[in-house]
């Protein structure tokens, strides 16, 4: 059997994509008790994302959006080979991890825009200015009886966006685990280690 041996993965995707599991990890944690580090990791998972929305452009051959976006009739010929345990080895993201990716990122923009918008509510962040309900709250707690209808409707509103932010990270950690799952089978059934190569930045593909 005879290894073969290919440089994949860049210094900047693998740098992204082990802070980035340590900073949703960390926000993920700390979404109901530490409300500072909850931000700060929430704020650098936004960096992350943005930054590989334009790697995915300009980066590296494997890294680009156009290398591991393929055709719906692709992804279900995958998706049937798998179950079939006969597929093709890829040097970048096969057609169901490419697929994953573009939900992983579209899910963790959903879910840090509406934690912006949370904070926003509370008077905070790059949301803030075109959201006053916050402020109408505060002033109105000790209006006059009869007024009580804009604070509640401003605690529905933050209530509401603290719902819909939940959402999108419980959604985000079962597409981890999704995830996780498709890796363990692809690395079998494609006989590279996939995890090694997002250390290493190497796959090395078995030959018969």
């Amino acid at each position: 059997m005879n290894h073969s041996k290919h440089y994949v993965w860049d210094r900047a995707v693998r740098l992204f994509h082990w802070s980035l599991v340590l900073s949703f990890i960390v926000a993920y944690m700390t979404g109901d008790d530490g409300e500072q580090l909850h931000i700060i990791a929430g704020y650098t998972v936004l960096g992350l994302v943005l930054f590989r929305i334009v790697w995915g452009f300009i980066g590296t051959k494997h890294a680009r959006f156009k290398d591991f976006i393929y055709s719906p009739a692709e992804v279900y010929l995958h998706a049937k080979g798998m179950i079939s345990r006969h597929v093709k080895p890829y040097l970048g993201h096969n057609p169901l991890g490419g697929l994953m990716v573009i939900a992983l990122l579209f899910t963790l923009i959903l879910s840090v825009v509406s934690g912006l918008k949370v904070y926003g509510i509370e008077g905070s962040g790059p949301l803030a200015e075109t959201n006053t309900s916050y402020f109408m709250s505060s002033a109105n707690a000790s209006s006059p009886p009869g007024n009580e209808g804009e604070v509640h409707d401003g605690d529905d509103e933050e209530e509401l966006w603290e719902d819909i932010h939940e959402f999108f990270a419980n959604l985000m950690v079962l597409l981890i685990v999704l995830h996780i799952v498709g890796v363990i089978i692809s690395s079998k059934l494609e006989k590279h280690n996939l995890v090694k190569a997002m250390v290493t930045g190497y796959k090395e593909i078995d030959k018969q």
